[in-house]
């Protein structure tokens, strides 16, 4: 994969959420890239590490994660193409959590040094990336009222519609199904559950007809009872200019 194509997914994303003029674009598009490509489960930025370059996803699955003393781990977020999931290293120098591939991917980067020069020449851009920051962490407050409130289905159900809706939004749903790559260990890690229960939990939303997971794939069965499961509101994904 190119690193002209890289750029163009994150064109692509920006857009999503942001007004972008073109003037604007040509200096996103402009941006030195490095490509490189990582296997599955590797880790890209360590917690304590001090990283020099922003991690652009241009091809598969990461995600963000915390392992506390026990070595019990937190997934904290699931990041897909056109995201860059370390943005925040722009300006907090020690990582504070660990960034991983979920799948095999190909990653871009793009130094800090190099972001920082485009912030000041561009406060337009710069705007854009603070908006995107702000979106994450809004997604971060529903992962927290999504695991300290819901029973384990809905946060399952409510995990499962967030990653849709950013898949659907970059062309990566394919009617009823959609890829979320994440064995039950995993999903039990973003859950805060054990991996037994995660698979519990995913015998009975298919057993009830609302969902089927599968290969790394889902299927929606039913619609409706998936979005009342979930009790979802994708406000807080801003995917408009407008919100």
């Amino acid at each position: 994969m190119s690193s002209d194509t890289i750029r163009a997914a994150l064109v692509r994303r920006l857009r999503i959420s942001s007004a972008i003029a073109e003037e604007d674009i040509k200096e996103i598009e402009a941006l030195p890239i490095s490509v490189r490509q990582y296997p599955a489960e590797t880790p890209v930025v360590r917690d304590g590490e001090r990283a020099t370059d922003c991690c652009l996803i241009a091809e598969g699955f990461c995600v963000r994660s915390k392992t506390i003393a026990s070595g019990k781990r937190q997934i904290l977020s699931i990041d897909i193409p056109g995201e860059i999931p370390d943005l925040m290293s722009l300006f907090l120098h020690v990582m504070d959590h660990d960034l991983s591939t979920l799948t095999p991917s190909t990653l871009g980067f793009i130094s800090h040094e190099t972001l920082q020069k485009l912030h000041r020449r561009r406060p337009n851009v710069a705007e854009m990336f603070w908006r995107d920051t702000l979106i994450d962490a809004a997604m971060f407050r529903e992962w927290i009222v999504n695991v300290g409130q819901r029973a384990a289905p809905a946060r399952l159900a409510h995990v499962m519609i967030e990653l849709r809706e950013r898949l659907r939004i970059i062309g990566r749903v394919d009617g009823n199904d959609f890829e979320m790559p994440l064995t039950q260990e995993q999903i039990g890690e973003a859950l805060g559950i054990t991996a037994v229960h995660a698979n519990r939990v995913i015998k009975q939303l298919r057993q009830e007809g609302i969902v089927e997971l599968q290969r790394g794939r889902v299927t929606v069965l039913d619609e409706r009872r998936f979005l009342e499961l979930a009790d979802f509101d994708g406000r807080y994904l801003h995917q408009s200019p407008t919100l």
